[in-house]
């Protein structure tokens, strides 16, 4: 039997990534981040000048993809060729065409593939949008993180990011293998008007209260 496996899943800008490491590092379970997993793969597909939209050429380039995954204490981490990435998963170019890559099903098996890795001997805390659904399915600690559109707007805007919440919420929710969705054993999570603090505190002890 796996240790627990926490799932927080949830749209782009809710506050998932923030809450789950907050949440990892309140229970002392490792925080993994599969956002930055995708993001990895939208990156180096991009710096091979292939097309996102093609995904025949990216599955191609898929079984000697250089990207290897770990943690630095208890942080997930991708690495490229022995280094660390960074603001690469941050970069315009990447963030535009995620939504692309992660709707390609040979891409999703290999990351969820790894991404079960994380559990065989550790607890984790999963962050993503299939993770209560696909990832960890069978977990009792499932969190579906949302706000509203407006709120997360504005949350991309300090960040810098210019993409467009409903879009990034139709490409999710619409592509064909695991779309983004709440889990019906899911809890909901509004933090629209929810300080993170509150969030974390709340998803915290609901974690203790039925772990204990």
């Amino acid at each position: 039997m796996n240790p627990p496996a926490i799932a927080i899943d949830g749209p782009a800008a809710s506050g998932k990534s923030t809450v789950a490491k907050l949440i990892a590092k309140e229970l002392g379970f490792t925080f993994i981040n599969t956002g930055a997993m995708y993001r990895a793969v939208t990156w180096y597909v991009l710096q091979q000048g292939i097309n996102p939209a093609d995904a025949e050429a990216v599955k191609a380039v898929l079984a000697d993809i250089p990207l290897s995954f770990g943690k630095d204490g208890a942080v997930s981490t991708v690495m490229c060729e022995g280094r660390v990435l960074g603001e690469e998963l941050t970069l315009q170019s990447t963030n535009d065409n995620v939504s692309t890559i992660a709707a390609i099903p040979e891409v999703r098996a290999l990351l969820v593939e790894k991404q079960r890795e994380y559990n065989l001997t550790e607890p984790v805390v999963m962050e993503g949008r299939d993770i209560g659904t696909v990832v960890f399915p069978n977990t009792p600690y499932k969190y579906f993180v949302t706000a509203s559109e407006e709120v997360r707007a504005a949350r991309r805007a300090a960040q810098g990011l210019t993409d467009s919440i409903a879009e990034r919420d139709r490409k999710d929710s619409a592509r064909a293998c695991a779309p983004l969705t709440k889990a019906d054993d899911a809890q909901l999570v509004d933090t629209s008007d929810m300080t993170i603090e509150q969030v974390v505190a709340s998803i915290a002890a609901d974690i203790r209260s039925r772990m204990a």
